[in-house]
């Protein structure tokens, strides 16, 4: 069997092995170690577990509709750090115990609009206003806008809680700017306006792989990997995390 990757509290343990999670009326799975997304989007929990596989990582990603929804959450602090701070700890309160749970606030910030559509950018266009709706505001907002005026970044925030209530912070961040009109039909939020530096094409239209390599929330996993395998303890140690 080789070295395990895992920290361990409680009951939790993280490894290649798998993990043996007992919580009355849970209906996650048993067999591999589970962290708990806070959002009910299910593309935000494929893209962040195939992240996750890609490392190598044995951690399975759901969503908070998997453990009763998402409590609600004002997401007021204007800062991406406060948010995923608000989510995640909402989350973790109403969780079954001894379940990691990892909240993501992120967003796109346009430097010729002073910041926005920032932290309000699922909301951009209006309180659970629909992909294209925030795209097609954005459009309206930058119009006439030269191309060297055009330069934005996606920004995104994790924070991750331990069982014990401990939080971890990581962030990250990919530049680029905003096309004049949309291009490609992958991805979702802003993808199909977005092309990265260092890119031919949108988000939208990139693969997968390549995504999630130059994305923010790849960016912002990687923080994340890093740490969790600074966590692996050799063959026979045990490595905690309080």
């Amino acid at each position: 069997m080789g070295a395990s990757r895992a920290f361990h509290k409680d009951s939790v343990d993280f490894t290649r092995e798998g993990t043996t999670v007992s919580s009355a009326g849970c209906s996650l799975p048993s067999s591999d170690a589970v962290i708990i997304l806070a959002t009910n989007n299910s593309h935000k929990a494929e893209e962040f577990e195939n992240l996750f596989r890609a490392r190598k990582l044995p951690l399975k990603v759901f969503t908070a509709a998997h453990v009763g929804g998402m409590p609600a959450v004002a997401e007021d602090t204007g800062t991406f750090l406060g948010n995923a701070r608000q989510k995640a700890r909402a989350l973790h309160a109403a969780a079954p115990p001894h379940f990691w749970v990892m909240a993501d606030d992120s967003g796109l910030v346009c430097d010729a609009l002073d910041g926005a559509p920032g932290v309000e950018s699922a909301n951009y266009a209006g309180p659970h206003a629909p992909d294209a709706a925030n795209r097609a505001k954005l459009l309206a907002a930058l119009h006439g806008v030269p191309k060297i005026r055009r330069t934005a970044f996606f920004f995104c925030q994790l924070l991750l809680i331990s069982p014990g209530g401990n939080e971890f912070a990581f962030e990250g961040k990919c530049p680029g700017r905003i096309l004049d009109a949309e291009s490609g039909t992958g991805g979702f939020g802003y993808d199909a306006l977005f092309l990265p530096d260092g890119a031919a094409v949108s988000f939208a239209e990139l693969p997968s792989e390549e995504k999630n390599r130059l994305s923010h929330r790849g960016r912002a996993f990687e923080a994340l990997a890093e740490w969790l395998e600074s966590k692996t303890p050799r063959a026979g140690e045990e490595n905690r995390v309080d």
